[in-house]
């Protein structure tokens, strides 16, 4: 039988043919080490998208407001970030940050509002 070694810590097995670590800790170390670099991608995006989320939530407490492009800026809103587009019936685009979302009217002017149930 020949002998086999923890794939993290290359401690000796035994037990489960199957088995590649030795602990949980050292499986989660493995994965962790494996998946970083898209790890860090993935939470850069997310720190983005909650910072945005947290922006409209802050500027929009009535749940429907319209304001200035520049104010959003000026809080560091990142117009590239959002989780999912709606377009109406009339052909009018909605960007959103899950739950809370924006459309650009005219001379940068933007409405904030709150997803209602009915938008999917």
């Amino acid at each position: 039988m020949e002998d086999r070694y923890c794939k993290e810590c290359n401690q000796k097995l035994a037990g489960r043919k199957d088995q590649k670590f030795c602990t949980d800790y050292c499986r989660n170390a493995f994965n962790n080490r494996e998946n970083e670099d898209s790890n860090s991608y993935v939470r850069r995006i997310n720190t983005i998208l909650r910072k945005n989320r947290r922006i409209l939530v802050k500027l929009n407490p009535i749940g429907k407001i319209t304001l200035d492009g520049i104010t959003l800026s000026e809080e560091g809103f990142n117009f590239h970030y959002f989780t999912n587009i709606y377009t109406t019936q009339k052909g009018s685009t909605y960007f959103f940050c899950y739950d809370q979302g924006f459309i650009k009217l005219e001379n940068d002017q933007y409405m904030l509002v709150q997803k209602q149930d009915y938008v999917k």
